[in-house]
């Protein structure tokens, strides 16, 4: 298990968002989330506090400050308000395919506009018909002279319209298997790239999520990230891995909001003469709550630091994908039992917890469905198997006849 330890700079980030969520996006969240209308403002503080330089290597404008220190700042942002902790955190995954895998020209043209929130990025990987299949994509582009030429249409980009610039994944060798897809950067205002259907939300309703369609697009080959094709998904999946720590943030961030609302209401409504806090089976609600939140919390920073230590690789992949399930699916425990708390008020959008409930839910979908994260994790285990070699011989060695029907033969 790799250490946690908080840099000072982290602890500087992390305090500055604190200050700009309590500032900035509390205040105007559910003003935003009725109107469906993004909060510039507090982009904008977030951008002069640096905060965009998080993730982004300092070589390119940012602060280095790795992963965990992304998770604590995505973290506090999204305790405020989970749809603006997405509308921080996916420029981290749009971004990510070219940290990861960009060339050094590529790193020098986008990332510093990036680190200090001049652009805006997003993510375009999912399709209609190729969500958790992500080698099942339809997008394709093809070489015509010095340009790639993109044509088809994306489903659920996040920051879509908002963002400048779109990592987009798509089709360049549809008869290769293991190097079919390719990833290549459109910046907004390409002709025949458009903005289209703007999805109307259950939740985070603070942050576009949008069809983005490719019309004959046509882009240097120079936006082809890493310079050669056939990464694509290879770069998805690195990206993931260091990107759904934020997720789970998001989920940390947005369990403890929930639970915070849940405790102070707890502690102010009278029932039977009391708080209800002092009735036991709130009591328990709320312990119930608290726990998974900080489980949640520290599994999160574990998966954090374990990819700012080893970069890309199985480790990665597996405890992003711990962090990512529990996490999330903790968030959606907690803001059901808020809801609870709350009684019949809870459901009515006059208070916030219904807002937490809505925002809950994405989270156990984007970024890979938590069924595809307990598979992931799943095929980490079995691989993991051989190493518990030793283990075996406490393991009854059972013949395979004692298992076969009877009358039957083991090997028919």
């Amino acid at each position: 298990m790799q250490d946690i330890i908080f840099s000072e700079k982290a602890r500087e980030l992390r305090a500055l968002a604190r200050q700009i969520a309590d500032e900035h996006v509390r205040p105007k969240a559910a003003q935003y989330d009725k109107a469906q209308e993004y909060n510039w403002e507090a982009k904008e503080a977030v951008a002069q506090a640096g905060l965009f330089r998080t993730w982004i290597p300092e070589e390119y404008g940012g602060h280095g400050a790795g992963v965990l220190a992304l998770a604590g700042v995505t973290e506090e942002l999204a305790k405020a308000d989970s749809g603006f902790g997405v509308a921080f955190a996916v420029n981290a995954l749009g971004s990510f395919p070219i940290i990861l895998g960009g060339t050094e020209e590529q790193k020098k043209r986008w990332l510093p506009q990036v680190a200090s929130g001049e652009k805006m990025v997003a993510f375009c990987l999912s399709e209609k018909f190729a969500g958790s299949d992500a080698s099942g994509l339809a997008v394709r582009a093809y070489e015509d002279g010095d340009e790639w030429v993109i044509c088809g249409e994306k489903k659920w980009t996040t920051n879509g319209g908002v963002a400048d610039i779109y990592s987009v994944f798509c089709v360049t060798d549809p008869d290769s298997k293991s190097r079919r897809i390719s990833a290549i950067v459109v910046e907004k205002g390409t002709p025949g790239f458009e903005v289209k259907k703007v999805e109307d939300k259950m939740g985070i309703r603070t942050v576009p999520v949008v069809e983005t369609h490719f019309d004959n697009v046509r882009v240097p080959k120079d936006n082809l990230i890493g310079g050669r094709a056939g990464l694509g998904f290879r770069h998805a999946m690195a990206t993931l891995d260091y990107a759904r720590p934020g997720v789970a943030a998001q989920a940390v961030g947005a369990a403890q909001g929930a639970l915070n609302l849940a405790n102070v209401y707890a502690n102010r409504r009278q029932q039977f003469g009391k708080p209800i806090s002092g009735h036991q089976m709130v009591t328990k609600m709320l312990a119930d709550m608290a726990m998974k939140t900080e489980a949640a919390r520290w599994l999160v920073y574990a998966a954090a630091a374990s990819i700012d230590s080893t970069g890309p690789g199985p480790t990665a992949s597996k405890m992003a994908a711990l962090a990512k399930c529990y996490a999330t699916d903790v968030a959606m425990d907690v803001a059901t039992d808020a809801v609870q708390v709350f009684g019949g008020y809870g459901f009515m959008e006059d208070y916030p917890i219904a807002k937490y409930f809505r925002d809950a839910k994405i989270l156990q979908i984007y970024e890979g469905t938590n069924q595809v994260q307990r598979m992931v994790i799943g095929r980490h285990l079995i691989r993991e198997a051989a190493e518990l070699e030793p283990l075996q011989e406490f393991i009854p060695q059972e013949t395979q006849e004692e298992y076969a029907p009877k009358g039957v033969a083991a090997d028919a």
